[in-house]
This record gives structure tokens, sequence and C-alpha cells, in this order.
């Protein structure tokens, strides 16, 4: 009684693998395509960018790193854009701000990569799981098929093929899978690097500047008797003009 179920089971069970693989198919084409898309739209010429952001630093104007930062779609200009807001506050801070935005975007640019890597991994055992129950089907009707009935064979190794098919699909589920995650994981990696190197500027930057410099310390005002408002250079208390 239980062997009849579990074949009845596996009857049903080889043609359920078959829809799971072409679901799981259709499915890993539209994370490929999407992820393509992502990447696509967010490509970065770091040569370019390097080169514009170290000009604009090194001359000490933010506001047009800031502004070339801002024009640039990539996750790294984001990175950056983030990082860059916290300039005055030292390199510290810059570098606190750089390792949270990365971290922060991850989920966006790994998106999709568990489930390729999953796919790519268990496609084929899912496949061979299909042909097992195809083969198990066939060898009970080959159990049951009358002796000496000339079609029976002919039935058994037929479906024995068709159980085989569910490996292949499986194999062939599993290589687009296998391909787009290495290279979207490669790109993934590839972001967090050009973010490092480019952070890499604005710490050098920020070395760069002259002992107690910075963007410069703003002149103090203070009063003068006699004179009103004088401005004096630096922090250094001015000397009272006599009436």
């Amino acid at each position: 009684m239980l062997l009849q179920k579990l074949v009845f089971v596996a009857q049903l069970g080889a043609s359920v693998v078959m829809y799971l693989l072409m679901g799981l198919s259709v499915l890993s084409i539209g994370v490929i395509a999407e992820r393509w898309w992502y990447f696509r739209r967010r490509r970065v010429n770091m040569a370019a960018l390097s080169e514009s952001l170290t000009i604009a630093l090194r001359a000490g104007d933010t506001a047009k790193a800031t502004a070339a930062l801002k024009n640039n779609r990539s996750v790294e200009a984001e990175i950056l854009g983030e990082a860059l807001g916290w300039y005055d506050a030292g390199s510290g801070a810059v570098e606190q701000i750089l390792s949270k935005a990365v971290r922060q975007r991850r989920k966006a640019f790994e998106a999709g990569l568990l489930f390729l890597g999953t796919l790519g991994n268990n496609a084929p055992f899912i496949g061979l799981f299909g042909t097992v129950l195809g083969i198990v089907t066939a060898f009970r009707e080959l159990g049951t098929a009358q002796t000496g009935a000339s079609g029976g064979m002919g039935n058994v190794m037929g479906g024995i093929a068709e159980a085989l098919i569910a490996t292949a699909i499986g194999i062939l589920v599993a290589l687009p899978a296998v391909i787009a995650y290495n290279v979207f994981q490669k790109k993934a990696a590839d972001i967090e690097e050009n973010a490092g190197a480019l952070g890499n500027v604005v710490l050098a930057a920020l070395a760069a500047q002259p002992a107690g410099g910075g963007h410069g310390t703003a002149p103090a005002r203070v009063k003068v008797a006699g004179n009103g408002d004088a401005t004096v250079a630096g922090h250094h208390a001015a000397e009272t003009v006599g009436a």
C-alpha cells in the first residue's frame, strides 16, 4: 500500500520538478536582466572621476568636487559624495562615513546574488531528483507490463529518456546562473574597490593640508575701543587702542 502511494507521488513529482525548473529558469533570466541593467546604468569612468576629484581637492574646492560627484550616477560617486560631506571634520570622520556608506549600499549592489548562487548550486540536484523520480516510474511500468509485450521495453526506454531530460534542464538552468553570479559578484567587489580608491584621494587631500589648515581658520572679529569692529586673522588677542 505504501509502495503504491510512493510510486504515485513519484509519477506526479517528475512533472512537478520539470515545471519547477522552468519557473526557476524564468526567475533567473529576470534577475540576470535586472542586475545587468542596474550595473549598466551605474557604470563609472574611474580615471576621469578620480582626475576631476583630485584636481578639485588639490585646489581646495570641495564645492566643485561635490558637484562632480553629483553629476555622476555611479554608486561610487554616491558613496564619495556622502563621505565628502564630512570633509571639514577630518580624516577620521571621512573614513567612518566612507565605511558606513559602503555597508549601507551593499544590499543594493549585491541584490539577487544570493538567489543566483543558490540556484546555480542546486538546480542540477533538482534536475537529478526529477530524473530519479522518472526512472522509478519507468521501472514500475516495466514491472507491471505483460511479459513478452513488444511495446513494453520501448515505453520504458522512452520514459527513462524523458526522465534524463530533467537533469539536462537542471544543468541548463544552473550554467547561466553561475556565470551571472560570478560576473555580478566581481562588479560588486569592483564598486567597493573603486570607492576605497576614491576615498584615498580625499584622505590624501586632507593629509596634504598644512598643519592647522583645513579650509583655513575663520578670522575672529574683536571689539576695539574707538574703532568699532576689526577683523584680526587667527585667534591672537588684539591690542586695545587708546581713545
